[in-house]
Formats: C-alpha cells, sequence, structure tokens
C-alpha cells in the first residue's frame, strides 16, 4: 500500500475493511499494525457486523479505538442498518463516544443507502461527524447536496462522480466539508485527476485533497 502511494503522490490514506471478513477482529489487527508501524501515512476505520451482540459491537469498537482508529464504516449493503430507525442509535452512539467520524456508503444499496436517510441521524447526534460515501453516486448525488444543506455535521465524498457532478455539490456545500476518496486503489488516478483538473480555486483543491480529511481522521484534531 505505501509503494503504491508513493507511486501516486499520496501522502496519507483511510485503510478500512472490507464490510465482509472471516474474521473482523483480525482484519482489525492487520491494519492496527500498519496504523503502528507508519502513523504519519496511514489513519484506521473500523468495520464489523451490526447485528452482533451489542456489548459486542460497542467492545471491539472501543478496542479499535484505543488503537488510534479514527472512524467507523457503515456499509448498508450488507449492514442492513435503517439509519432513520431509533434500533440504529447504538451504531452512531458508539462512534460518537469513540470519537470516530461515521463514514456511510451510499448510493447503491437502496433503500438504506440513500443519502437523505443520514439527516435524521446526524440531527439525532449534532456532534458527530457523518462522511457520505460516494455522494450517492451519480443517482442520488442531488440527495447529499440536500443532506449537507440540512446537517452541518455531513460531509461528502466524492469517488465515484462525474466533474460535472462534484461542481454542482461545490456550487452549494463549501469544499471545507467535502473530501476525495479513491474507494480502492486503482482508482487513485482517476480520482485525484478529476480533483486536480476542476476548474476550482486552489485553496478548494487544498481542502478536498487534504484539509477536510486531515480534521475528520487525524487523531490529533
Amino acid at each position: 500500500m505505501l509503494r503504491h502511494m508513493d507511486a501516486h503522490g499520496v501522502d496519507r490514506s483511510l485503510l478500512i475493511p472490507f464490510p465482509i471478513v472471516e474474521d473482523f477482529r483480525l482484519a482489525h489487527d492487520e491494519i492496527a499494525a500498519a496504523l503502528s508501524a507508519a502513523r504519519d501515512r496511514f489513519s484506521a476505520a473500523a468495520c464489523l457486523p451490526v447485528f452482533i451482540p451489542e456489548a459486542e459491537f460497542r467492545a471491539e469498537v472501543r478496542r479499535c479505538a484505543e488503537l488510534g482508529f479514527t472512524a467507523i464504516k457503515l456499509q448498508p449493503q450488507y449492514h442492513a442498518l435503517n439509519p432513520v430507525s431509533h434500533r440504529s442509535d447504538f451504531f452512531f452512539e458508539t462512534a460518537l463516544e469513540n470519537r470516530m467520524t461515521v463514514v456511510a456508503h451510499t448510493g447503491s444499496g437502496a433503500p438504506f443507502a440513500l443519502p437523505a436517510l443520514y439527516i435524521a441521524p446526524a440531527r439525532r447526534f449534532p456532534d458527530l461527524r457523518i462522511v457520505l460515501g460516494h455522494a450517492g453516486g451519480s443517482v442520488y448525488y442531488l440527495e447529499t447536496i440536500v443532506a449537507a444543506e440540512t446537517c452541518p455535521n455531513i460531509y461528502i465524498e466524492f469517488s465515484s462522480l462525474m466533474p460535472h457532478h462534484i461542481l454542482e455539490i461545490l456550487d452549494r456545500i463549501p469544499a471545507n466539508r467535502c473530501l476525495i476518496g479513491s474507494d480502492l486503489p486503482a482508482s487513485v488516478d482517476a480520482e485525484i485527476g478529476k480533483i486536480v483538473d476542476l476548474g476550482i480555486t486552489e485553496s478548494d483543491k487544498a481542502d478536498i485533497l487534504w484539509n477536510t480529511a486531515a480534521r475528520l481522521f487525524d487523531a490529533a484534531t
């Protein structure tokens, strides 16, 4: 991963486990080892099944926080957690208690992956920071504008969007609440290129490429 980052000029990456693995604790341990070995290059996110016993869920997230993780991933395609329901409060409460940013996959995986649904937890937990991954994709990206305009604690991540989608979002949402993502390492060049070549100010590019993510995922901030 470090070799790939160096080859593409990436200073820092957020490591996230796949949502379905044989042993989520082992996946967290592997990421924790990478974080420990290169803390200046990596941040880390937890990702684990949401329907294990709640005490077990909370304990594992707390363990990850103690290992230096600063985010938790929600993948509605696999986790099937309804963000509007109060039965999902434990997920967002646990993130907030451990000072973690929630990264929620949005777009494919409706209904629970619809960006507008995250208005509800963002309002219930106004101190919690929620990143809408993929900005809802090309089908639902307008919902991310509505969500982010409604809730100042909602942020928008751009991977998978076309450049004109990004410009439309930036017309309504400031760049300091937007950030780049690659989804997978193979997409890094395309995702960076979209921002670098976008007709926006250098200051806005700096926010999208670095500043926003640094505020969200750096343990020191």
